[in-house]
């Protein structure tokens, strides 16, 4: 293993933003507190797709099912941090950067990338698929492409001629007051330049890609679709980041949960699927976390912000089962009406950097954290 990491995994991470229901998501079915405190969103027994006799998942997440089945599902229950904040944005910022006490400057994965490719030497490392860049993946003078729809994504994607695509970026350079390559690295950062060659490697993936699987009509599906195809080009891409949602559920919970996680549930097996087909599901974890669970007792049509939540990671080469207690719902053992964290969400972190990226992830968690066992060294 090199300085810079295992060369063979790749990390996948889907964040559910909006702040899933935990609850409702891992269903502890053989618990009356549960049906006592979700009069209205409880879901029965006969529903819940059982994982052991306790605990059961949602029943729009077959296909999620069907890979804990095969051993490729850790679930994570009660996974959080200390003193839980319930505003989206504080609690996502605190995943994205590894720091829960204080307003870090970079993301975790953005550091990630740093230590992986410690020279730039590839613009590509790391890309985001959607729109914007989440924080998780920023970190000073390292280049992160984000693409909206990789079909038309680049510059100028429009123009298909090579030469007319050359004469046009001369045009484009003649507006800042002169010609050629060097004029526009004059006038366009580093990292303008970076994002510029990532288009130019990336646009290239969709004509290169070949498969049988037929992905789901959604747009969590769109963006898995999109990873398998940049994954299979072979550009040294080894961080993936997209997200679905909103999971913010505060009324009509049933019907907009069970469409949530029924096209997560789908999108996911098809991209697992396609990396079966391709040779690459051994190589790949898909994390997938939200930034906080949501309140024990539901509203009447919905669930409002609470802390303790639960993460997934699939894999080919994760050792599936439970991890982490799941969080008792007891009166006296509640956090103020939610559910307590047992296992800070570095621990995941930890475990997938180190165990799985072949990195040092102390400075990246702030902090050293015990590892789960999900995947081996």
């Amino acid at each position: 293993m090199g300085a810079n990491g295992n060369g063979n995994k790749n990390v996948v991470v889907l964040q559910l933003s909006g702040g899933n229901d935990a609850l409702n998501t891992v269903i502890p079915y053989a618990d009356q507190n549960y049906y006592d405190n979700r009069q209205y969103l409880g879901i029965p027994e006969n529903e819940v797709l059982h994982l052991d006799d306790k605990l059961g998942m949602n029943p729009a997440m077959g296909p999620i099912k069907s890979l804990w089945d095969e051993g490729k599902v850790a679930v994570i229950n009660g996974i959080g941090y200390p003193s839980p904040n319930r505003s989206h944005f504080r609690s996502m910022d605190v995943w994205h950067t590894a720091e829960p006490n204080d307003i870090a400057p970079e993301g975790w994965l953005g550091q990630a990338v740093r230590d992986l490719d410690p020279k730039g030497e590839n613009v590509v490392t790391g890309v985001n698929f959607g729109r914007g860049l989440p924080r998780a993946m920023y970190a000073k003078d390292v280049p992160v492409a984000s693409v909206g729809n990789l079909d038309t994504y680049g510059l100028m994607p429009d123009i298909k001629d090579e030469r007319a695509r050359a004469i046009a970026l001369e045009a484009f350079s003649q507006i800042y007051g002169g010609s050629g390559k060097d004029t526009i690295s004059q006038f366009i950062s580093q990292v303008g330049m970076d994002a510029l060659k990532g288009a130019d490697i990336l646009r290239t993936a969709p004509a290169a890609y070949s498969s049988s699987i037929e992905y789901a009509d959604n747009p969590i599906a769109e963006n898995m679709k999109n990873i398998a195809q940049v994954m299979f080009a072979d550009v040294g891409t080894r961080i993936f980041y997209t997200q679905h949602g909103s999971f913010d559920t505060h009324a009509n919970e049933l019907a907009s949960h069970a469409k949530l996680w029924n096209e997560v549930s789908t999108a996911v097996a098809d991209f697992m699927d396609d990396l079966k087909e391709h040779g690459k599901d051994k190589d790949t974890v898909v994390l997938m976390f939200s930034e906080f669970g949501r309140r024990i007792r539901d509203n009447g049509a919905g669930t409002d912000h609470g802390s303790g939540g639960v993460a997934f990671v699939i894999g080919g080469d994760v050792n599936g089962g439970l991890y982490g207690d799941f969080p008792s719902l007891r009166d006296e053992d509640q956090l103020e009406g939610d559910m307590h964290f047992n296992n800070d969400f570095r621990l995941t972190y930890s475990t997938i950097l180190d165990r799985w990226l072949g990195l040092d992830p102390v400075s990246i968690t702030n902090g050293n954290f015990e590892q789960f066992d999900f995947v081996s060294k």
